[in-house]
């Protein structure tokens, strides 16, 4: 008799080595603006158990340690795009660095993140996503002279123990844009002066108006994007940002006299 393989389950499939993604926390805790590490490579999340002794008598000298916890880990490659005008690298590739400076010391070395299953088709795996905070290591991958991209190979230590959260990846269409805050804090007021919204969803923007006046704007990545005031009277005023999906949340933006 011929040996077969054990049937697999109706409608599984294999899944990919670049499935995965990562997100990194432009705001804080209590308000964030999750960023997607764009164009990365080789991410390897590795969780090890911590164990204490719990070896007693009744182990007959065998060892016995209990998981009391776990540290986790995370690996990454990045393509280092530059932008041309203000030669800084992408938003979330900036934070990271911010983190691996002479001077970041204490909080100001650590970065949230957050990773999960984010499949090319097919619906991403629930439960597989996690959070946590981490310093950051860096080094630069490519250091040829051979013109090789410049690639940032990074490494996330976990600082204390990462936490289970629900898989947010909703599929490959485009978010809906939310804005968290607009700078400067104190009231902008002239025709053409310049704001600038952090949120999320910004890389599709189709429309921007602010007290139901179209603003001429400008992207500057997915969680960044610049507007010019138009002509308007001074007061409370609805910024909305429009993208294919939808249009943002109202976001309430006072004009100075």
């Amino acid at each position: 008799m011929t040996p077969t393989a054990p049937a697999l389950p109706a409608g599984s499939a294999l899944g990919h080595s670049y499935e995965y993604g990562i997100d990194i926390n432009l705001g804080t805790h209590d308000v964030p603006v999750w960023q997607p590490a764009r164009r990365i490579s080789n991410f390897n999340p590795a969780t090890t158990p911590k164990k204490q002794p719990a070896q007693t008598y009744d182990d007959f000298g065998a060892d016995n340690a209990e998981t009391v916890s776990s540290n986790t880990n995370l690996a990454f490659a990045a393509q280092a795009n530059r932008s041309t005008s203000t030669g800084l690298y992408l938003p979330e590739i900036e934070a990271l660095l911010a983190r691996t400076r002479p001077s970041a010391k204490g909080a100001a070395a650590v970065i949230e993140a957050r990773w999960y299953h984010k499949p090319e088709s097919g619906t991403p795996n629930p439960t597989e996503a996690g959070q946590g905070y981490f310093d950051v290591g860096v080094a630069r991958a490519n250091t040829g002279s051979d013109g090789a991209v410049e690639v940032f190979n990074f490494t996330l230590t976990g600082k204390g123990q990462a936490w289970e959260i629900a898989n947010p990846f909703t599929g490959w269409a485009a978010a809906v844009p939310t804005i968290a805050s607009a700078s400067p804090v104190t009231p902008a007021a002239g025709t053409g002066d310049l704001l600038t919204l952090s949120g999320t969803g910004f890389s599709g923007t189709t429309a921007v108006t602010i007290g139901a006046i179209a603003a001429d704007f400008t992207v500057v990545g997915d969680a960044t994007l610049v507007l010019a005031l138009p002509a308007d009277t001074a007061g409370a005023e609805d910024i909305l940002v429009t993208n294919a999906t939808g249009v943002s949340a109202a976001f309430s933006y006072t004009r100075a006299a």
